[in-house]
């Protein structure tokens, strides 16, 4: 499975971290997450999978949570994993990166998840914001594989 982000650094114990995201594509606009906290970014909505959780109700969870939007899920993009410091959780993580295609269907609310707020913008401007390298890779992956 391939890495993006930082290296590993040999001497940190890491666990490991299953996660679901979504590309949220609406023509030529991407529906994204602003996270003001820890560090202020754009993301792609997802987050951690629950013990016992099955990842595709836990990506409905999470987009939810992140952008109050309900949606359907089309496809799985593909995986990759990131080493990295999970300060909300204070903890080393080995996150395993599920990256799924899917549609907005309905705004339900505003996010529900503190500190976060859904934004949409273009797919040029998706590329350029959205800070992870991982999850701006999956977005080019999933713009190359849309009709035209």
């Amino acid at each position: 499975m391939r890495r993006y982000g930082d290296p590993v650094r040999p001497d940190q114990k890491y666990r490991p971290r299953p996660g679901v995201y979504a590309v949220l594509l609406d023509g030529n606009e991407v529906l994204t997450t602003y996270q003001a906290e820890p560090v202020p970014e754009f993301q792609l909505p997802g987050g951690g999978i629950d013990p016992g959780e099955h990842p595709i109700p836990a990506l409905h969870r999470e987009v939810f949570e992140e952008t109050g939007w309900k949606i359907a899920v089309t496809r799985r993009l593909g995986a990759y994993r990131r080493f990295t410091y999970m300060p909300d959780y204070d903890k080393w993580a080995e996150k395993i990166c599920t990256i799924y295609l899917a549609r907005p269907i309905l705004r339900l609310g505003p996010p529900s998840e503190p500190g976060h707020s859904a934004v949409w913008m273009t797919v040029t401007q998706a590329l350029d914001q959205i800070t992870n390298t991982g999850d701006r890779a999956f977005l080019f992956q999933a713009l190359r594989h849309q009709p035209r």
